[in-house]
């Protein structure tokens, strides 16, 4: 009885200071020591009764208890009908729907129905029994939360027994909680970017935003404000034209979908795998499908309805279609254009336009091409390349004075050098390997094989013998050869180490035991 009281003196207190002090919520809370809102609460009961302040003073406690509480009270006279409020729930998804126009259609069927202020107050009190995930009123189709599980499920090697941890990924819908999951070994880049294609694959559209943690494959530096995305995954939302949300750090309520997301996956999909052995993603991937298919399908305790059918409902006449082709995985790299016009990635040379020297370009690798770009603004495409040490050269990006020599090949010089002698071959087989691109060499090939017109082949091929004893491999030696008649002479023959004599002061081997 004295709490009923104590509860009647702080409703008639919080009307008091509302309506003749005009105090915040927030400071009538404090001041009755309860909190926000259950001040809002009084507040709205009082107005949907229709009091004002001062309260009437025939008005009994139990008269007021009954004009605020009227569902406490016996039912006399008319029934309130009771609106299907997880409907309503999932129709305040929709794009454009307010929780006023849906009480209007409510009134319009039901004429004795709540008012405005009852109506609000009954659905927040029944959207407080919600799971988190389920009291967020996401807009259909705009959101798409990403992460990984905090468990994962081990894979045997059948060969020789050891475990590794496969990483599960995770993909849920802000509107629908529609679920995407799958399995792989890492959480590096290569694989969270696949993970994404295959989602959007599978939810047959594209959402408005993503939303992922902060993680390396993700963002590189983390920032409130202004997040910096990493390169490759900020090309893959290019490519399907969805904006990156990054959740802020250390602010889980910012994905408390996917967060919700990933204890259901662990709850009954994870925990459901524990008792099997799986020896490589493939298979595991294979039961995880099953599994989800099940978890999409089961109805959601609340709502009365499964993540599907919210999803054909909600989701996806909302998402965006699909771009004509798959996102290809890409690595993003910065280089700088060496003297000789080239870039080098994975050992191998890569022709930009020789205006770039000296410049800083970034990469696009992928499977099958390598793409240059500088200032945003693509310069150069090559097919890729495994080959280590080779190069990669379209004449168009050769300085005008390579662009002549463009007809001349490595190969080209060889077989003329063969026509000469063997001695020769092999001299312009070493000038050639000796630079670091091929066409450097070039000039000096010309330079070589033309004093073959001035002095003869056999004179040539007698002071290239001379040139190889004496390891000289320039243009300007060959031709000192040739004009002091060098060639004439025996090739140079490299005199021995002299051995080392007996010698009194000399200590051997056995001066040291």
């Amino acid at each position: 009885m004295c709490q009923e009281r104590l509860s009647m003196r702080n409703i008639q207190e919080v009307l008091r200071l509302k309506w003749e002090g005009h105090l915040s919520h927030r400071a009538i809370a404090t001041s009755c020591g309860i909190s926000p809102a259950t001040v809002s609460d009084y507040l709205l009961r009082a107005q949907a009764a229709g009091l004002s302040w001062p309260l009437p003073a025939d008005l009994t406690e139990e008269a007021l208890v009954a004009r605020l509480f009227p569902t406490a009270m016996p039912a006399v006279g008319r029934t309130i009908p009771e609106p299907d409020w997880a409907q309503l729930h999932t129709e305040l998804r929709r794009k454009g729907m307010t929780l006023r126009l849906l009480w209007v259609e409510y009134r319009e069927a039901q004429a004795t129905g709540y008012g405005y202020s009852q109506f609000c107050a009954h659905y927040r009190e029944w959207t407080g029994h919600l799971q988190p995930t389920m009291r967020q009123n996401h807009v259909a189709g705009e959101r798409l939360f990403v992460d990984y599980a905090g468990q994962t499920v081990p894979l045997v090697d059948p060969h020789t027994g050891e475990v590794q941890a496969a990483q599960i990924f995770v993909a849920v819908l802000g509107a629908s909680s529609y679920t995407y999951v799958e399995a792989h070994l890492h959480q590096d880049l290569p694989n969270w970017i696949g993970a994404h294609v295959r989602a959007f694959a599978f939810l047959g559209g594209v959402t408005e935003l993503l939303v992922p943690d902060n993680l390396k494959a993700a963002v590189r530096s983390p920032c409130r404000y202004e997040p910096d995305l990493n390169p490759t995954y900020y090309a893959l939302a290019q490519h399907y034209g969805v904006a990156v949300l990054p959740a802020r750090v250390r602010k889980p309520k910012d994905k408390a979908s996917v967060e919700v997301g990933v204890q259901v996956v662990e709850r009954w999909i994870v925990a459901r795998l524990r008792h099997q052995t799986f020896f490589d993603v493939a298979d595991l991937n294979g039961a995880i499908r099953v599994l989800l298919t099940e978890l999409n399908d089961r109805p959601m305790r609340h709502l009365g309805q499964s993540r599907r059918q919210l999803f054909e409902a909600l989701d996806r006449p909302a998402l965006k279609p699909l771009p004509a082709q798959p996102y290809e995985f890409a690595i993003w790299k910065k280089a700088r254009v060496h003297i000789d016009y080239h870039v080098e990635f994975d050992k191998h040379f890569y022709s930009v336009p020789f205006t770039l020297i000296h410049q800083e370009v970034d990469l696009r690798v992928t499977e099958h091409t390598v793409e240059i770009f500088s200032h945003q603004q693509r310069q150069a495409v090559h097919p890729r390349s495994a080959l280590p040490g080779r190069f990669t050269t379209q004449v168009a990006h050769m300085p005008p004075a390579h662009q002549a020599c463009s007809e001349w090949s490595p190969e080209r010089f060889q077989h003329w050098a063969e026509q000469v002698g063997t001695h020769t071959a092999q001299l312009i087989g070493l000038v050639l390997t000796a630079r670091v691109h091929p066409q450097q060499a070039y000039r000096t090939c010309l330079g070589i094989l033309g004093l073959a017109k001035r002095y003869t082949s056999t004179r040539l091929e007698a002071a290239c013998h001379y040139a190889l004893s004496a390891e000289i491999q320039s243009y300007k030696g060959l031709h000192h050869i040739l004009e002091a008649q060098l060639d004439h002479l025996p090739p140079v023959v490299a005199s021995p180490a002299s051995p080392v004599t007996d010698h009194a002061n000399l200590r051997g081997p056995a001066y040291f035991h």
